[in-house]
């Protein structure tokens, strides 16, 4: 396959709240749409930009605006290399495409060891393009079509529920929780790793916990085997030694709430290289499993668990991470990036397929872009599968119905809206 034409842009979607996370706050999170047109075919791909997420430290030395930008200039560049690049499947377009375009990323950024997942989080829209123009080569298009040989283990279920994990940030406030708690959400992703220093970091996060575990703490599910709520923390990489850990997992063990903690992800810094296999909960690697290379490290390191985000880090790479996760027998569950309403079922196919977490019924995947954009309803107008039953959560979880899984979720149709934001002119 080769590409003959490609056309990019961007559309600026504003937060509700400032999105706390990482130390830092989101106020809008820029949808990047690019073009592929190959062999006759065309396909528009969306991203979700966070360059907070990908990589803090460029978040830090620019405006919110100017790290995008360099975000944005990252996927251009990716789409002007594409044109010279002849594969026979998106992963090898990627394997292609990454080692420059984090070369070039680094450059632009003044970032010598610019993170992996800032280049990856660029090459999304693209990635995503590509897999549905290799999905159009396969005859009718679906998500069990390009499924490749080698992750087909990893990927074999077809649950009929996940749970909808929706995320508390910093910012989120008390009568929201109590929200939360009302409409059955029963997994729930808690941000901790404040700002400031290690001390007061520990003692905002202890309050959190203290907050969080006060307003669920005694509701009951039906989707757990206790049928107690659970929670799934996540430091970002903030915690800098592994005893603040263990004495924020003390505290919950002192107000009751460690029984409930299903994963911890992310607490340490990817260059902190520490075991944690004896922390006595399942800790997660994010970020810091870039590549497939590096989630063996982290399995290596007792990580128990993978968060795949194909939203995040492209479908391709989470494709090799879902293989290697396997073949140690590390469970593995979808995380989101405050993704559009598009890009969830591209997370939902995903998570849909894998075998549930230790201690939970159904699959699992993040999903809080309902909680933090302004215009979420205006956004989910241009799902090409909008108003489908899966689409939207009942009680903290997406029913999955057999049409979930034969229209793949509506990922495969090019949306109207995006596709006019980047038609050629007379195309």
């Amino acid at each position: 396959m080769k590409i003959r034409h490609v056309n990019s842009t961007f559309e600026r979607e504003p937060l509700l709240r400032p999105f706390g996370f990482k130390g830092g706050y989101l106020s809008e999170l820029w949808q990047s749409i690019v073009l592929l047109e190959a062999d006759g075919a065309d396909a528009v791909g969306l991203g979700t930009q966070s360059v907070l997420w990908s990589d803090s430290s460029v978040f830090r030395r620019h405006s919110e605006a100017g790290g995008n930008a360099l975000m944005y200039a990252t996927t251009e560049h990716a789409l002007r290399l594409c044109r010279e690049v002849s594969f026979g499947s998106p992963i090898e377009l990627l394997a292609e495409l990454l080692p420059p375009v984090l070369d070039y990323a680094r450059k632009i950024t003044n970032t010598p060891d610019l993170r992996k997942t800032f280049a990856l989080n660029a090459l999304v829209p693209l990635d995503n393009a590509a897999w549905m123009l290799f999905a159009r080569t396969q005859g009718r298009p679906s998500f069990d079509s390009i499924i490749p040989a080698s992750c087909r283990a990893a990927l074999g279920r077809r649950h009929t529920r996940a749970a909808a994990i929706p995320t508390i940030a910093y910012s989120t406030p008390g009568d929201e929780l109590e929200s939360i708690a009302d409409r059955g959400d029963f997994f729930i992703k808690v941000k901790l790793g404040q700002s400031g220093s290690e001390r007061d970091m520990l003692e905002a996060d202890m309050r959190r916990m203290a907050e969080v575990h006060a307003v669920f703490d005694g509701r009951e599910t039906i989707h757990t085997l206790d049928g107690r709520i659970r929670y799934y923390l996540d430091m970002n990489g903030r915690y800098e030694e592994k005893a603040t850990l263990e004495r924020l997992l003390d505290y919950a063990t002192t107000i009751g709430a460690f029984e409930q903690i299903v994963l911890v992800e992310e607490p340490f810094p990817e260059e902190f290289e520490i075991d944690v296999s004896d922390l006595g909960v399942r800790v997660a690697a994010d970020e810091s499993a870039h590549t497939d290379a590096d989630a063996l490290r982290r399995i290596e390191m007792g990580y128990g668990a993978i968060a795949l985000k194909p939203v995040a880090k492209t479908l391709s790479m989470t494709f090799n991470i879902a293989r290697i996760a396997a073949a140690h027998s590390v469970p593995c569950f979808c995380a989101d990036l405050t993704v559009n309403p598009i890009l969830v079922d591209w997370n939902k196919n995903v998570a849909a397929r894998l075998d549930p977490l230790p201690g939970l019924e159904i699959a699992s995947m993040e999903s809080n872009g309902a909680q933090n954009y302004k215009d979420w309803e205006r956004m989910e107008s241009y799902h090409p599968s909008r108003g489908a039953a899966w689409t939207k959560p009942t009680q903290g979880v997406y029913e999955l119905p057999d049409e979930f899984y034969e229209e793949s979720g509506g990922i495969f149709e090019n949306p109207p809206h995006y596709r006019d934001l980047v038609r050629p002119p007379g195309g």
